[in-house]
Formats: structure tokens, sequence, C-alpha cells
């Protein structure tokens, strides 16, 4: 599957988060994440070419995972690869391999959460379901996931194909909990964070493991490494669940109250509920309403502005990614060492 976007040496979350930084007078971090860059960039340049090509004779199924995978994305996970894997032996063909099939993997849950949510928009663009239809769009998934799986064999990393096993079914098993509290307003913070460990974490957790495994990594580095992975994911997900109703939907690439609309409560909602009895009524219309009345939606981010849950969510957010960067001091100091702190840092701080 080519993809349209040019070879770069500054990865498209580097760019962004670096104009975040800038703007937010966080000038520190734009200078790490400008080292970061330039530590990064030849094995994202690796990852970006070696992504799988589409044919002359596409199939239908093959045109709707290169539609998503050509719009790039931010690539956060396959770039953890790579930095756990240069705390040892360095960055190879193997680690590549382990780096596109976390891709393939997160994009092949991006196409089926879209037929499952009824998605419109993916990075900004339409949803592969409303170009090829919703049946395509699972196939694709489904196909891309056998791609990654096949990867992961081929590298021969030891341990590594039967942990995915294990993620691929937390992750079932968290979409499966997230189905069954679909629109379910008493859904409390602790169902929540079961999702997120299992849906977002848990992919998160892999690519730091395969890196680390593919790299040499002893065994008790690589589990500080997943240690570090399973907070990183809860505090990216609880940076998305602000973007959802704080965002700016022209970097976003959705629009505000889009997870609310398709039946998820995200963290500061369910806070908010707890806190703010009138906006159940509220919420459940936004859910119900094919197009949600625009000062419905003013009024209930009002309200959960006041309740003081989404500074509650930036704080969790902070919480998880200092515990992250609390794991990685038992490792040994490098600069690839620093990367991942700085990922930490800057997932905290991203605009989209």
């Amino acid at each position: 599957m080519p993809t349209t976007q040019p070879i770069t040496t500054d990865p498209p979350l580097l760019r962004r988060l670096q104009s975040l930084c800038r703007g937010a007078e966080l000038e520190g971090l734009g200078r790490r994440l400008g080292d970061l860059a330039n530590l990064v960039a030849p094995d994202m340049n690796a990852i970006h070419t070696a992504m799988p090509r589409l044919r002359p004779e596409a199939s239908a199924v093959e045109r709707s995972a290169s539609h998503l995978i050509d719009l790039g994305g931010k690539r956060l996970r396959p770039m953890c690869v790579a930095l756990t894997s240069r705390l040892g032996t360095g960055f190879d063909e193997r680690a590549r391999e382990l780096a596109i099939a976390v891709e393939l993997v997160h994009a092949a849950t991006l196409l089926h959460d879209d037929v499952v949510d009824v998605g419109e928009t993916r990075r900004g663009a339409p949803a592969a379901r409303l170009i090829f239809g919703n049946a395509v769009s699972i196939f694709a998934g489904d196909w891309l996931l056998v791609d990654a799986l096949r990867r992961v064999r081929r590298a021969e990393v030891e341990g590594v194909l039967d942990q995915l096993f294990d993620v691929i079914e937390e992750m079932v098993l968290a979409e499966s909990l997230q189905l069954e509290r679909r629109g379910r307003l008493d859904t409390t913070e602790a169902q929540w964070l079961a999702i997120v460990e299992g849906k977002t974490a848990a992919l998160f957790r892999w690519a730091m493991y395969a890196g680390a495994r593919a790299g040499g990594v002893d065994p008790e580095h690589c589990h500080t490494l997943e240690r570090f992975g399973a907070d990183l994911g809860v505090a990216f997900q609880a940076v998305d669940d602000l973007l959802d109703l704080a965002g700016d939907p022209e970097r976003t690439g959705k629009a505000l109250f889009a997870d609310l609309r398709e039946g998820k409560l995200t963290y500061p909602v369910i806070v908010s509920i707890e806190r703010e009895p009138k906006l159940v009524p509220l919420i459940e219309q936004i859910v119900e309403a094919e197009i949600p009345d625009p000062d419905l939606c003013r009024e209930a981010l009002r309200l959960i502005q006041q309740t003081g849950s989404l500074d509650d969510g930036r704080r969790l957010a902070l919480r998880h990614a200092e515990r992250a960067k609390a794991a990685l001091l038992a490792l040994p100091p490098s600069r690839a060492r620093d990367a991942l702190s700085t990922i930490a840092d800057a997932t905290v701080h991203r605009p989209a």
C-alpha cells in the first residue's frame, strides 16, 4: 500500500507537538522534542518506506485499508518500538517489522471501531466505511490484523507473538465491556479505567515490550517498559477524552462530543455526571439526537466545565505520565530513555 505522504525526517506528531509547545511557552519540551526527532527520524523513515503497498490489482479490502493507512496518523506506537529497541542493540529489520505490526493492529481496531460506532470521520477524512461500506471495512481490519501477525511471526523475537495474542484478547474484551456500557450514564470511573487499560494501554504496553525484546533488553527492564507503556496509554486516553470536549476539531479531525454521540462516556463526563445531576437529561439528548442542538452542547459543556472535571482529567493524565517517567528511572541513562520521558510529557500536551 503506497503512502501518499512524502518521506520526512520530522514525523507529523513531532511537528504538531513542537508547534504546540512554542504556543504554550514550553520551550524546554520543544527542544527535547527536537532531539527526539533527530534520534528517531531514520527509524520512522524506514518504517514509512516498508509499510504495506497497494497493488495495481488491489481488492476493495486492500483499498479500504490503504485509505486509512495513507492518512498517516501519529505513528506513536511504532515510535515507541523504535525507541525501546535503541535501549538495547538498536533498531534493526526485526524491530522495523514489529513497529509496522503494531501500527497495523492499531489501524485494524480503528476500521472496526468506525463500523461499530457508526463513525463518519477519521483523521480529518471520511471514514473508510463511508467510502467502501461497513462489510469491506470489517474485512480490511481483519486483513491488516493477519498481516500484522505474520510480520511478528517472521521477526522471530522470542515471546513477542504470544504476548500479542494475549494483548489482542485484552483489547477484544475491553471493546466488549465498552459495548455493554454504551450510552450508560451510570458508567463508573473504575469501568472507564478497565476499558482504557484493555483497549488503549495494552497495545502501548506491547509496543514497549516488543521493541525491547527485539533490542535484546534484559527481561526485568522489559517488564519495566511494559509498566511505562501501561501508564502512557492511560495518559494518552485521558487526553483524548479531554480533546473530545475541549479540542480544536481542525486539529483533532473530529467534531466535539463525537465520542459522546457514539455512546462512549469519557472520563470528564463520568465525573461531571456524579457532581452535577442536571447534566443527565442534556447528555441523554446529545446521545440520542442524530444531529445534536449546538446550544444544547454548549450548555452541557458549560456545566461540565463548572464541575472541574476537565481539570481533573488533565491531572489524571499528568499523574499517569509522571508514573510512566518514574518507571524509566530503573533503566540505565541513555538518549533513548530520555526520549521516552519526552514522549510521556508530550502526550499530556498534545493538541490532537
